[in-house]
């Protein structure tokens, strides 16, 4: 039989996954970049969409995780919760 998580600890999984999703903003930088280099109108795209990416991907990576473990912990209480089988 597997074990359950009965809770994930809200601050500390959304900083994680704050963290993760900073650094794919980061990673998609030069694509950005590229697509600026190419865009037929000035406007559309730029350095200043490249520096905000990996900001805004970390903050609502943030919010909507901390968000995710809120519900999850509360209909976990109420269901039980996700089971997992572990390899000792």
């Amino acid at each position: 039989m597997g074990q359950r998580v009965r809770r994930f600890g809200i601050l500390q999984t959304a900083k994680v996954v704050g963290a993760l999703y900073t650094l794919l903003g980061v990673v998609l930088i030069p694509i950005v970049l590229v697509m600026a280099m190419f865009s037929p109108q000035e406007h559309a795209y730029g350095t200043g969409l490249a520096i905000a990416l990996p900001i805004l991907y970390g903050v609502m990576g943030f919010i909507f995780t901390a968000l995710g473990c809120a519900i999850y912990n509360f209909v976990a209480g109420f269901v039980g919760g996700i089971e997992v089988e572990l390899e000792g």
